[in-house]
């Protein structure tokens, strides 16, 4: 018995809610990038320091990951349809994975011109105390927009989200960096601010590569942490009726995780029963286990993760009309009222239901149950044959 039972992508009204709170945040943010690049590439230029001219244009490129985001936040949350089943989750893992790749090409650029300025003593510059400014105010605001955005990050479940708020903080820490760079080269020291250049170039390139890393994981559909895994299977094995799981697989779409699960129940159990159990465990897994989206039961009456041992056996009509040629013969075979097969350990078993004016004392339904379970049983697919009167 297989009972397949599937979820709905969340409404339309939670999507735009989600997506509207992304956007808000995300603005706020553009508009403090956009502020503090400006100054830093300008103030950069005025007091001599490259690296608050590199971190101005690591700014910037948090200014162009906030449009991502946004762009990507709206299409994401766009409802199911006929060519996206699963729904348009995987827009925001796409653009995290270009967002990575973008810094690490921008890093390249600062870590290649400071580099090479350290090879070019005569290119080196001499920030001032302007520089100093601007990078401490750099530091405090982008500090701020980390803990706003990762606020509702946590709350909404987006690891896009997350990622944003990641490079607030990068930026925030590479501002520390560059401060350290131009106090030194103010110290007489000419050569921290280059080196504070590469090291900040080198943090933005690592920090892409793990936003690109985790977002790519997702496309080669990786399972979710070993703790999330635990707690659905912990989940799916307290809802009454299941016996056992097993080809438990999890996988992410964006924020969201998709489960596909085999449930094993009692073999002896009727289609609808079999299903409601499934039901059940799909429903208990939406409501307690908050990232997961959607699920598919599978309803299985034996383990069949290894092999599926009955996958040869013949289906009711080829099997009834074998059973019928047997049976051939015996009168009381046209008054049988219903024929249950149960597929287990390679065999049909089969309960045969006659009606109860047939049972003319035991002896005679002993030898009727007997004629039909000896004949039936000759067939190399049958196991047991039960005989009930009812």
């Amino acid at each position: 018995m297989h009972a397949h039972s599937h979820s709905h992508v969340p409404a339309t009204a939670g999507n735009n809610e989600r997506y509207r709170e992304i956007r808000k945040v995300t603005l706020v943010g553009s508009v403090v990038d956009l502020a503090l690049g400006v100054a830093k590439i300008a103030f950069g230029l005025i007091a001599h320091s490259q690296a608050l001219v590199a971190d101005g244009i690591h700014s910037l490129s948090d200014l162009l990951t906030d449009f991502l985001v946004i762009f990507a936040a709206k299409h994401a949350h766009r409802e199911a349809d006929a060519s996206h089943p699963y729904g348009h989750g995987r827009i925001e893992t796409l653009m995290t994975v270009g967002l990575g790749a973008a810094l690490i090409l921008v890093a390249g650029g600062i870590v290649w011109d400071a580099g090479s300025r350290l090879f070019e003593p005569d290119m080196l510059l001499q920030p001032g105390m302007a520089a100093m400014i601007v990078a401490l105010i750099s530091v405090l605001s982008k500090e701020a927009i980390y803990h706003y955005t990762m606020r509702l990050a946590r709350r909404i479940k987006s690891n896009m989200l997350r990622a944003n708020a990641w490079h607030s903080r990068s930026d925030a820490i590479s501002s520390i960096v560059v401060m350290v760079g131009i106090g030194g080269t103010m110290a007489g020291l000419p050569y921290l601010d280059a080196i504070a250049a590469v090291l900040v170039g080198l943090m933005v390139a690592k920090i892409g590569w793990d936003l690109s890393w985790s977002s790519l994981r997702e496309l080669i559909d990786t399972a979710l942490e070993e703790d999330e895994v635990g707690q659905i299977r912990d989940t799916i094995k307290d809802v009454g009726g299941v016996r056992e799981l097993h080809m438990l697989r999890t996988r992410r779409s964006g924020s969201d995780a998709l489960v596909d699960v085999h449930v094993q129940v009692d073999p002896r159990l009727s289609v609808s029963e079999g299903h409601q159990i499934g039901e059940r465990v799909r429903q208990t897994l939406l409501k307690d286990i908050d990232v997961v989206s959607d699920v598919t039961v599978h309803v299985d009456p034996e383990d069949d993760s290894q092999a599926s041992p009955c996958d040869h056996l013949p289906l009711r009509n080829e099997l009834l009309g074998q059973l019928h040629r047997n049976w051939a013969g015996i009168p009381e075979m046209e008054q049988i009222q219903e024929i249950s097969l149960h597929y287990l350990n390679g065999e049909v078993h089969i309960d045969v239901i006659l009606p109860l004016e047939l049972d003319q004392g035991r002896e005679a339904a002993r030898a009727l149950a007997e004629q039909l379970k000896q004949r039936a049983g000759t067939l190399t697919d049958v196991g047991r044959v039960r005989v009930l009167f009812a």
